[in-house]
């Protein structure tokens, strides 16, 4: 399943006007199927209620309604970068038809959901350190579980976040994101970054009864 996800994702286009300052990186076909596959083994897709956070174009969004959830919403702050989202639903085709809602991310215009996908600023940029914080933040309120991708060496911080909420990190997964050159700071055509995915239970799901 997850290589197929991942060749299936591989159609979906990135941004093609990315802004350093949103932080807008595509998320790699093959972080998103891992983390999805992950979700998938947890019973946390299919027949559940799914929101990616920051979607950008799709990525994991497209990737979630390919895995039969009860519905898939998608929240985006930048209207070009959804624009190219829905021409990518088009491209993947997935079974769920996907609802694509211009809105911020860290104050989603949703009610409840069961599980949230998201591929948070990482805080790269001068004075956005734990930039995330405010996308955890907006899960907690949001979901019983949560997926998330992080710089390297977070794990600490998604930890203490999920506990100081009541919740509780459960998994967490090492992988390599490539950025192609895309800003005038890139010094290379392409960069590997470290980064580490993380399974987060919040206090509503661990709440008794």
């Amino acid at each position: 399943m997850k290589r197929a996800l991942e060749q299936r994702l591989s159609a979906v286009e990135g941004f093609r006007d990315p802004s350093a300052a949103l932080e807008q990186y595509p998320t790699p076909a093959d972080i998103a199927a891992h983390l999805l596959h992950l979700a998938d083994l947890h019973g946390d897709v299919a027949g559940r209620t799914v929101a990616d956070l920051g979607t950008g174009t799709g990525m994991l969004a497209l990737g979630a309604a390919t895995r039969n959830p009860e519905r898939v919403l998608a929240v985006e702050r930048d209207p070009d970068a959804l624009a190219v989202a829905r021409e990518n639903e088009t491209r993947v085709d997935p079974g769920v038809r996907v609802d694509w809602l211009l809105g911020d991310a860290t104050r989603p215009p949703l009610s409840r959901v069961d599980t949230v996908v998201m591929n948070p600023p990482f805080g790269a940029q001068r004075g956005q350190r734990h930039a995330d914080r405010a996308f955890l933040a907006a899960a907690a309120e949001l979901a019983d579980v949560s997926y998330s991708i992080h710089n390297a060496g977070s794990k600490a911080f998604v930890e203490s976040f999920a506990a100081d909420r009541g919740g509780e990190l459960t998994h967490a997964f090492a992988a390599e994101f490539d950025v192609d050159r895309q800003f005038e700071f890139h010094t290379s055509e392409r960069e590997t970054l470290d980064v580490e995915a993380f399974r987060v239970e919040w206090a509503t799901r661990r709440s008794p009864g």
